[in-house]
């Protein structure tokens, strides 16, 4: 059944590749409306799409045949959905606190909400200088993590500034050293704490700067330990670093990294803005949860904005999508949906381990408004590849002294869009270059560039203000996005087996650009690089000690 509905899209599409976008608003005056929808406030609008009723129907058959309501529900009631590595995928409980969820017999919702009690201790007595550095109390917060660990957190404290009343915030999560060193040196070593983000204190990455953070504050006090916590369930790895159990938070393995911050994962967030407004941003999650369960299709906006990525991805072939928060709070969102979405549904075998009949997820990038119409927007709007592009706006800001800045940027946003549907067509930039006083052959070479093909799809999500609410909505509203798209696919959306192979060579490597061992063995070009990056090495150090 299935393939018959991707036949019937992909001819509905060829049929109609030729048409218009804004022909169908002059068509249908109510389509702003009826290609829309809404859930407290958060307003998905895809009527700048191609997308007309038969696609949209059709599209609705591919997730029932999909079985994508069975699935959300399985998800939800703690089924082993993540069929390749046997677990359930719950990040949902983490912020649905009501009720019970069962993994394997047990009620994992006790656990659950004990663990966020904890947190919130812990966060209530930095913020309040209950715990104190040997300084005084805690000025500086620095969050060490890599993938998971990092991008949710960062994202959203940055997002939540406005919100910002406990100790600056800063992330390391890259194991160049450049990160950590120019992030601590500003600090003061005595009034810093550091939380160690990997759930297995493995992660090379991050627990390379987590010893380079111990030494650095080991300089200034004398135990450095009390000055960690870590989010980790190794606790017999933890304790041999030197950290109180007291200070580490774990959380279950049905919780993926990039499903994570609504957790333990989330605590540089909830030290920045209060423990009562994670709740609100935990709630705003939960409200996506609920209406991702019981809205219809036609009002349903995880539902509906997977379709429109299918639609683009599968049936259209635009291989990337454009991520365009018109928002510089989100600036990392695109960074952050990056890994959600890529490392989710970055693929090629369907669950039963075939391969895949079409193609996986898109490229996923982006820039906040303005900045990127002054970078990238010349190839979206006149390149030669349809790049669908997805808007964020707030209708207002957090600077009520500077409400123009927020009409221009709002401007902007619109423009944009409506940019990209219209275009210009070749006879409107002739009368352009006409009435700058152009003729002739001049005339056309001139009026030939500032053709705009138009007709490329956008979709706007508006919401009222970037509050901790709407931003649970926002990160709920993607997740369950990219649960629906995998699930249409056939793949697992949990698991990430992508990012093991490069990680088990660096190990390897290790010990050849250490020159405890050759690079016999390996392809000659990281051969040589690995001998260059010696010899240059080596070089410095000659010149340092000479110096």
């Amino acid at each position: 059944m299935a393939e018959a509905i991707w036949a019937r899209l992909s001819a509905h599409h060829r049929a109609t590749a030729g048409r218009p976008i804004a022909d169908l608003f002059a068509e249908d005056p109510g389509r702003a409306a009826d290609f829309a929808a809404e859930s407290e406030g958060l307003l998905l609008d895809y009527s700048k799409t191609a997308i007309d009723a038969r696609a949209l129907h059709l599209l609705a058959g591919l997730a029932e045949a999909a079985g994508v309501a069975g699935r959300r529900e399985a998800m939800f009631a703690g089924a082993p959905i993540n069929a390749t590595e046997g677990r359930a995928v719950l990040h949902t409980a983490l912020r649905n606190l009501d009720g019970s969820v069962h993994v394997n017999g047990v009620d994992v919702m006790d656990g659950v909400r004990a663990t966020l009690a904890r947190l919130e201790g812990f966060a209530l007595d930095v913020r309040a200088g209950r715990l104190r550095a040997p300084g005084g109390p805690v000025s500086d917060v620095v969050a060490i993590g890599i993938g998971g660990s990092d991008l949710g957190p960062a994202m959203a404290t940055a997002a939540l500034a406005p919100y910002h009343d406990g100790p600056r915030l800063h992330f390391v999560s890259n194991v160049d050293g450049a990160h950590l060193a120019d992030t601590l040196r500003p600090l003061d070593p005595r009034r810093t704490f550091v939380i160690v983000a990997s759930k297995t204190f493995t992660t090379v990455e991050t627990m390379t700067n987590a010893v380079s953070a111990r030494d650095w504050l080991a300089a200034a006090v004398e135990r450095p330990g009390e000055q960690f916590a870590a989010v980790s369930s190794a606790l017999d790895r933890t304790r041999a670093f030197g950290l109180d159990p007291a200070r580490v938070f774990g959380f279950e393995d049905w919780v993926g990294g990039r499903y994570s911050l609504w957790g333990p994962i989330g605590l540089p967030l909830m030290v920045a803005i209060s423990p009562a407004r994670f709740r609100a941003f935990l709630a705003g999650g939960a409200a996506m949860d609920a209406h991702f369960r019981a809205a219809p299709f036609t009002e349903n906006l995880p539902l509906l904005l997977a379709l429109v990525g299918i639609w683009h991805r599968q049936v259209a072939g635009h291989a990337t999508r454009a991520v365009l928060p018109y928002d510089q709070r989100l600036a990392r969102l695109p960074a952050y949906l990056q890994q959600l979405e890529m490392e989710s549904n970055g693929k090629r075998v369907a669950i039963d381990g075939t391969d895949l009949l079409r193609p996986s997820g898109p490229v996923v990038w982006g820039e906040p408004g303005t900045n990127g119409q002054h970078a990238f927007m010349q190839l979206v709007h006149q390149g030669t590849e349809v790049v669908p592009c997805e808007f964020l706006l707030a209708a207002r800001g957090h600077e009520p002294g500077l409400a123009h800045h927020h009409r221009l940027l709002a401007a902007n946003c619109l423009a944009q869009s409506e940019a990209l549907m219209r275009g210009r067509s070749l006879a409107e930039a002739r009368a352009l270059m006409a009435a700058r006083g152009l003729a002739g052959a001049e005339l056309e070479r001139q009026a030939r560039h500032r053709v705009f093909p138009g007709n490329r799809p956008s979709v706007t999500i508006l919401y009222p203000q970037l509050t901790p609410f709407v931003l649970g909505q926002i990160i709920a509203l993607y997740e369950h996005r990219v649960f629906v798209e995998g699930t249409i696919l056939g793949l697992n959306s949990f698991d990430q087996w992508g990012v093991e192979l490069g990680k088990e060579l660096a190990g390897s490597l290790l010990p050849v650009l250490e020159g405890r061992e050759h690079g016999r063995g390996r392809d000659g070009s990281t051969a040589r690089l690995a001998a260059r990056i010696r010899a240059l090495g080596d070089a410095a150090a000659d010149t340092e000690g000479a110096g």
